[in-house]
């Protein structure tokens, strides 16, 4: 449905011979008492949300101007109607969901209807990641096998799974064999800045997603906001529905300094996890911000994204950035989307520099990376890290 638009904030913007529409922020600089401007990141994308699904319905004019003059560190609670832009399925929770639109399907077709109304509304990647066992390991051929078996052991499964991909808009699988279904999400199907067709026009928008797997929120480490939700959950988000939360708490976790020689990502992941699960972030979001940021490859950031369900929070958030373009470079992401999406989050105020003035968080901490020394994770948890001097 398109947005009522009462601030005046869609607009146009041209991107490298092709135009696109788009919702500003800036629009809501006017509204008395407006905090865009210093505004998390997380949190701008979800105002974005609201500001391009408004339709007096999920979304009313109010619930946009409170996120635009939300006190962060104020202790009110609103509750917000996200619609994300695309749903995660792996193949344990997944395989159900496509069962229920089938059986949908058979539902309106003995009802007289048409059938082929049945579809996702959302865009769906379902990646089957979960059922693959390993009975080869250790040479050359334990792919081709592996994968052989599983296809043999479950045909039925991907018999109606490769109907379900002709007969469904909107839904494509991912084959066994591919990769874990978060690193699949990270370096093939997330597009940091997505784009949908509307009454002809074609609508750039923050990537956002839930999936059915707990680490769903890898992605965040490319700037996509996005979390692991239940079965029933994701089925809904298909179908249209909006997500119902609150709008969230957001811990900033400053980085400054660079790694010492002989620290590792791992070291890094583990000191992190170890300082927010003593800080208490669960059901908050993080936000990760500073100096540090630049340099420090995606890669680590989407490993400390990816441990948010160890240490308790949503999600672990890092904004766009240059580390993030050049990520989109070498995971092959087309020239002209790369382009996009550097020209949409300059133009949003979503893109993170070192100049970059720090946000408004509820609470924030911070982390020198110089300190940051060589550690393996404890013996039941990881976050009970024990530096390797200790070992």
């Amino acid at each position: 449905m398109p947005s009522k638009n009462s601030f005046g904030s869609r607009a146009s913007l041209a991107v490298d011979g092709q135009r696109y529409t788009i919702f500003r922020l800036a629009a809501l600089a006017g509204v008395s008492g407006s905090t865009t401007e210093r505004l998390p990141f997380s949190l701008k994308i979800l105002l974005e949300n609201l500001l391009r699904n408004e339709d007096d319905a999920f979304v009313k004019r109010t619930d946009v101007e409170a996120m635009a003059t939300w006190n962060v560190q104020g202790k009110l609670e609103k509750e917000i109607a996200f619609r994300t832009s695309r749903v995660l399925l792996q193949d344990f929770t997944g395989v159900p969901a496509v069962v229920d639109l089938a059986a949908m399907r058979d539902a309106i077709a003995k009802l007289g209807g048409d059938p082929q109304r049945i579809n996702p509304l959302q865009p769906v990647d379902l990646i089957i990641d979960h059922s693959v066992q390993v009975d080869e390991y250790g040479t050359e051929a334990a792919y081709l096998i592996n994968t052989g078996l599983e296809v043999e052991r479950n045909k039925e499964r991907y018999v109606f799974l490769r109907w379900g991909q002709d007969a469904f808009r909107n839904f494509r699988v991912v084959p066994p064999g591919t990769g874990i279904c978060h690193q699949v999400n990270l370096e093939y199907l997330a597009k940091t800045v997505f784009t949908s067709r509307e009454n002809g026009d074609v609508v750039a928008y923050p990537d956002s997603l839930v999936g059915t797997d707990s680490h769903t929120t890898m992605v965040n480490g490319l700037g996509v906001l996005g979390w692991g939700v239940g079965g029933i959950e994701a089925e809904a988000a298909m179908l249209g529905q909006p997500v119902s939360m609150l709008i969230p708490e957001v811990v900033g976790f400053k980085l400054h300094g660079r790694l010492p020689a002989g620290a590792t990502a791992t070291d890094l992941v583990l000191t992190v996890t170890q300082m927010l699960r003593q800080k208490k972030v669960v059901g908050k979001f993080v936000e990760f911000y500073g100096t540090g940021l630049t340099g420090l490859p995606l890669a680590d950031g989407a490993a400390i994204a990816n441990m948010a369900p160890e240490y308790g929070a949503t999600m672990g958030f890092f904004p766009v950035d240059e580390e993030t373009l050049k990520y989109l470079r070498m995971t092959g992401r087309p020239a002209d989307h790369v382009k996009l999406v550097e020209a949409y989050c300059k133009e949003q105020g979503l893109f993170r520099t070192d100049a970059t003035a720090d946000p408004v968080f509820t609470d924030s901490l911070s982390l020198d990376l110089a300190t940051v020394e060589p550690s393996l994770a404890g013996p039941k948890r990881p976050q009970d890290r024990v530096p390797l001097r200790n070992a």
